[in-house]
């Protein structure tokens, strides 16, 4: 059955099937970005030290990563409804646990089992559009698609917000049940039933390299700022992160059944639209980190009032994102891609300029700009990725995009935070703001670089993007 076919047959339901996606899937950066929020708050909860609060989010992010590959290659095997619906069940437990956690420890275990669970749906999310929609639709399917994600993970702070201020912590968690099962009955009515493929068997030294080499980088990137990035262990699990990576690759290359089947990365619009998508995550995330950052503790804005500034971005993003990719498919994606980025780099260079007495509205009408390049961007990208991957690989294809999507998200993050901490070295110090005098000069410096960083990222990406033409 060929792909238009296959759409044929799903009718006016693929819409909603893009519906019980987007709603499982959304979940996970909400939950990814929520959290931070209220660390201040289960650290009094629990009278235990802000270093091991700090756990709490690690560890998601950690999990996720490490095991999306694996879910990615369980879905071209058993069938993508089967692992996107397992996620959910166990995201919705994991998420109940949490909330009703009575130690840090408690919490930090059923918090790793969360990101477990939501890596199922993140991995899988994407192929499942990608089946449901035939070519001619998937670059404005796709956008929709991708808005969820960044709604997801500029609303989880203004929500964490308004749980800080009128709720116990343990909302943020108790919150994903009651989605969670919305979006498991919507998909298991929905989502077409997936065929368990015979004679396949998962390649468990790959997994299990991956695993290693994937979850070293991480924590490299994550915890390099403590540690010190020349440290002993951040130069031993760097050093892992490269060993380990080597050996997959090896092992895969000689595997009769490879997680990774290595030829997809032949087609060279795959492989450059993956690296150009892995860095524009790395700028995407140098605003994303620094700017709430900035209006709090150079602006002196509350929270919730932090939140909503930060809106400027996605919403952008959620009406520019399904018209390019909607226009994607009709006039390619390279062209769209490389002016998103070109127009992203200008927003954060703008935001580079910005000083103390900046106000909402000028801080707002920048991230638009930002959202409006990301916007341009992602949707077509991502739909090329998919569209270029064969079918039999499209499970592995979504769960490598959000691979390199979580990977530039870490190092987007380090990288910026590095910039800042080397150039105002006492916002390592555990000194809170808001800043003045010359610790607000310093600190505006060390912001102006850092932007600048992530205005190189979305040059680099636009780069990246230019070369990923196919050969005839």
């Amino acid at each position: 059955m060929t792909e238009v076919d296959h759409s044929k047959n799903i009718g006016a339901s693929k819409w909603m099937i893009l519906g019980a996606v987007m709603t499982g899937v959304i979940m996970g950066p909400i939950d990814g970005s929520i959290v931070n929020v209220v660390l201040p708050s289960i650290s009094r909860s629990f009278q235990t030290n802000y270093s091991v609060v700090q756990w709490v989010p690690t560890i998601y992010l950690l999990a996720i990563c490490s095991f999306i590959l694996v879910y990615g290659r369980l879905g071209d095997m058993l069938g993508y409804k089967r692992i996107f619906l397992t996620g959910l069940s166990g995201f919705a437990g994991a998420s109940l646990l949490c909330g009703l956690s009575t130690s840090i420890w408690m919490l930090i275990v059923f918090r790793a089992i969360q990101g477990l669970t939501v890596a199922m749906q993140m991995a899988i999310g994407l192929a499942i559009v990608t089946e449901a929609f035939p070519p001619y639709e998937r670059g404005k399917a796709i956008g929709i698609y991708a808005t969820a994600i960044a709604l997801g993970l500029m609303v989880g702070p203004v929500l964490g917000g308004l749980i800080a201020q009128y709720l116990n912590w343990r909302f943020v968690f108790y919150i994903n049940a009651p989605i969670a099962v919305i979006s498991l009955v919507w998909g298991y009515r929905v989502i077409p039933p997936g065929k368990r493929k015979p004679g396949q068997q998962l390649d468990i030294w790959g997994a299990v390299l991956a695993f290693v080499s994937l979850f070293s980088i991480l924590l490299y990137a994550n915890r390099g700022k403590n540690w010190g990035w020349f440290s002993p262990q951040c130069l031993t699990l760097l050093g892992i992160s490269v060993m380990f990576g080597g050996l997959f690759f090896c092992v895969e290359r000689k595997s009769e059944q490879p997680m990774l089947d290595l030829s997809i990365f032949r087609n060279r619009r795959f492989t450059l639209a993956c690296l150009s998508s892995l860095i524009n995550f790395m700028a995407l995330y140098t605003v994303v980190f620094l700017t709430p950052w900035y209006l709090s503790d150079a602006l002196y804005k509350h929270v919730f009032a932090v939140g909503l500034v930060m809106l400027a971005f996605p919403l952008v993003t959620l009406f520019v994102g399904p018209l390019s990719g909607s226009l994607s498919d009709r006039i390619g994606f390279r062209g769209l891609a490389f002016a998103g980025m070109s127009i992203h780099a200008l927003g954060v260079v703008l935001l580079s300029r910005l000083d103390g007495s900046a106000s909402s509205l000028d801080v707002g009408w920048r991230l638009a700009v930002c959202g409006l390049g990301a916007g341009m961007f992602q949707s077509p990208v991502n739909s090329a990725v998919m569209g270029s991957a064969p079918r039999k690989f499209r499970g592995i294809a979504s769960s490598f995009l959000a691979v390199m999507r979580n990977t530039g998200m870490a190092f987007g993050i380090a990288v910026a935070g590095a910039i800042v901490y080397s150039l105002a070295p006492f916002t390592t110090s555990g000194h809170a703001g808001p800043f003045t005098g010359r610790e607000l000069s310093l600190f505006l410096n060390g912001l102006h670089w850092a932007y600048l960083a992530g205005a190189g990222f979305s040059v680099l990406s636009a780069g990246a993007i230019l070369l990923a033409w196919e050969k005839n």
